[in-house]
């Protein structure tokens, strides 16, 4: 038995330190907040969408950056095994649309609240607004912390770093850990808010601002060359677009959108092909022929689409539309079925859901998340240079990473 020394009180520090604790180890949790799961709180909308009910094999599919890298700790811990901790802990859990898991109860302080009973069961100590200046190294080895309050230096076995990333900082999230593990000597790759909205070219976005789109395909491209498709919900807002499907995408364009902006092209009815929706826009037009062109969309597409898919098609909106030649409907069908806009770049970090980049894999044993370079450090969650897509799976990394460093904890 030993002492366990966990910085961050987030979802990789919490489960740590209950996994640690169930071990047989003496714990402490340095959180600077004023309370635990400070971020737990905010995701999902208020709500928690803790994990994806997924098989793992999917969960693997969804992490974007070194998903090899978590095979240990996905099947040390899965997406099963967190919803059964959270049951026995007294949250009992839905699943949704998508296989996300919530609370039954739609709070996210219930996910807190069961996991800070777990762990005051388990006997561990919890320090609040208590923020750690630096990491004890010694020959090699992680000997304690440096508190900052205070410079008191505090002996433990072995140190866990769970401080998140820089995604909402005003959740504490403010890059300690980066910071920590260049003390450590580790390298960090390069750092980029992910899971985050999209600002765009068009000021046509404002028009449409707060409208929300479901059953969308949406494909970003770089010189033709597609980089990303999805299918699903995304939001108009009066800077770009967001929504699932447009957060998920950032994860994958960071680097690009860097160097260049994107093409955006929104497919308003995936479900028909170019020939269907022609049809169906010929039916809808003999039921109002005598209509103006402007008031003839009404049943294909929300009413605030209307004009803007009018103005993409360059048709005169007070054209009658018994007047619309083929040619016209064809110009129609593309601008809904590419519907454009150019992506000029992601919001910051205090929009951010996660942190893409960080600690980097190759400096951390995947089979125990303990650093490579200094004996007794151990790394979990956000800090880790791996990341996802929407649906509770970055959560689930956290949980994954932060229980195989806890139980792997060494302090002999």
């Amino acid at each position: 038995m030993g002492r366990v020394i966990i910085i961050g009180g987030g979802a990789a520090g919490m489960m740590a330190g209950i996994a640690a604790a169930r071990n047989g180890h003496q714990v402490q949790i340095y959180e600077k907040n004023e309370k635990l799961g400070k971020k737990l709180y905010i995701t999902g909308k208020g709500r928690c969408n803790l994990t994806n009910a997924c098989d793992l094999e999917d969960l693997f599919r969804s992490v974007v950056h070194n998903p090899k890298f978590l095979y240990s700790a996905f099947y040390s811990f899965s997406n099963e095994d967190v919803m059964e901790l959270m049951e026995q802990n007294g949250c009992p859990v839905k699943t949704e649309r998508g296989n996300r898991v919530f609370p039954v109860s739609d709070k996210a302080s219930d996910v807190t609240g069961a996991l800070t009973g777990c762990l005051k069961h388990l006997g561990v100590e919890i320090f609040l607004r208590e923020e750690v200046k630096e990491l004890g190294i010694e020959a090699g080895r992680a000997r304690g912390v440096i508190l900052k309050r205070n410079g008191r230096f505090v002996e433990g076995d072995a140190v866990l770093v769970a401080t998140g990333g820089l995604s909402y900082p005003a959740t504490g999230s403010t890059g300690d850990g980066y910071r920590f593990a260049g003390q450590a000597g580790h390298h960090i790759a390069e750092l980029s808010p992910a899971l985050v909205p999209f600002e765009t070219a068009e000021p046509v976005v404002k028009e449409l601002q707060g409208l929300s789109l479901r059953n969308i395909r949406a494909a970003i491209r770089k010189s033709g060359k597609v980089l990303y498709e999805e299918f699903g919900e995304m939001l108009f807002t009066h800077y770009g677009v967001s929504g699932p499907v447009l957060l998920s995408a950032s994860s994958y364009v960071t680097k690009e959108i860097r160097k260049e902006p994107l093409v955006l092209s929104i497919d308003l009815k995936p479900a028909l092909s170019a020939e269907q929706l022609d049809a169906r826009i010929l039916r809808d037009f003999e039921e109002v022929k005598n209509r103006q062109f402007k008031n003839a969309l009404v049943h294909l597409l929300p009413a605030r689409m209307v004009p803007v898919i009018v103005s993409q098609s360059g048709i005169s909106p007070e054209k009658k539309v018994n007047e619309i030649s083929r040619e016209e409907r064809h110009r129609i069908v593309s601008a809904v079925k590419d519907f454009r806009l150019t992506l000029t770049g992601l919001r910051d970090y205090k929009e951010a859901i996660i942190t893409q980049g960080g600690v980097s894999v190759r400096e951390v044993n995947p089979s125990t998340m303990e650093s490579k370079l200094v004996k007794g450090l151990y790394f979990a969650g956000e800090v880790l240079d791996v990341d996802a897509v929407t649906g509770g799976y970055n959560l689930q990394i956290a949980w994954s990473t932060g229980y195989l460093a806890g139980i792997s904890a060494d302090c002999s």
